[in-house]
């Protein structure tokens, strides 16, 4: 029987450190008693008991130096250190400035500042089977930094990995376009398109204690292999398109027509003329190009 295991995230906690300016005034106040003592020993008379005494105080001193020297690690801002005992986390100092722990305890440097970064061009197929290069711009920051140093091994790849893997699910997720505006497109709406993309991205990288701020897509296009075929396909839906609202206004003209003729008792028309009236007003409003008008000089029936 297998047991299973469940991974435990670390979680950043506040490290014991101190003023490293404090601990600076320490060492010269030390080095300043360390000298009056000298000068008093080789201005007096001391006798040969006191001579060991001094020199383990003189011995002591290099050795106390070096001990507090090893404890000072500078903090910039929007930086961060981790603070290690023996292999064990003991807490993280965002404290910038001169910082002072116990020498034995090692620290590990992290930014927190954000990150800009602009994915690599992409191919992928959209929700309707055609190939488009797509790419993103990403702004991130480490939010967690025990998560960032310890639940993954390299957190900067790490994100690179999956920012690539959101940009390519958003984008099998929508068509590119929609003529009839019907659908959420990727190249219709940007601001959706935009939040869901950041939203899978946070997801995506909590397990790394990484937080984004800000997203969006920088280049979106049809593949090379057929974007000449998309724009032909494009430049069709836009003249069915445009036709079609054209027939729709050209009827109606028509059906206003008719009916104010007949209200007002302008003409009175049998359904072969009506209908002849009907084709001549659609080839007026339906024409591309500029209608010659013809004059009848007899009846309206010769």
């Amino acid at each position: 029987m297998s047991e299973s295991k469940t991974h435990s995230a670390s979680t950043e906690t506040g490290a014991w450190s101190i003023s490293g300016y404090l601990m600076l005034i320490l060492m010269v106040v030390l080095v300043i008693l360390t000298a009056a003592r000298v000068l008093g020993f080789a201005s007096g008379n001391p006798s040969e008991d006191a001579v060991p005494g001094f020199i383990a105080t003189i011995a002591a001193l290099p050795v106390a130096i070096v001990f507090m020297a090893s404890g000072f690690y500078m903090i910039q801002p929007n930086q961060a250190a981790a603070i290690n005992l023996f292999g064990s986390y003991r807490g993280t100092d965002r404290n910038h400035g001169l910082r002072w722990v116990w020498p034995w305890m090692t620290k590990t440097k992290i930014s927190v500042r954000a990150n800009n970064v602009v994915s690599e061009k992409l191919k992928v197929n959209d929700l309707r089977g055609n190939p488009i290069e797509i790419a993103a711009n990403v702004v991130w920051r480490v939010s967690d930094t025990a998560q960032a140093l310890f639940d993954v091994d390299d957190y900067k790849a790490f994100v690179f990995v999956q920012i690539e893997s959101a940009v390519r699910s958003i984008g099998s997720r929508y068509p590119y376009d929609d003529i009839e505006h019907h659908e959420v497109t990727l190249r219709g709406h940007h601001d959706q398109i935009n939040a869901e993309l950041r939203t899978e991205l946070n997801a995506r990288l909590v397990l790394a204690g990484i937080t984004v701020d800000e997203c969006g897509l920088t280049h979106l296009a049809y593949a090379p292999e057929i974007a000449g075929a998309m724009l032909r396909r494009q430049q069709a839906e836009a003249v069915i398109s445009a036709r079609k609202k054209l027939v729709e206004g050209a009827v109606s003209m028509v059906e206003m027509a008719l009916t104010q003729l007949s209200e007002k008792n302008v003409v009175e028309l049998d359904d072969e003329r009506r209908a002849a009236m009907v084709s001549n007003l659609m080839v007026v409003l339906c024409g591309e190009r500029d209608t010659q008008p013809v004059v009848n000089t007899g009846t309206l029936y010769q």
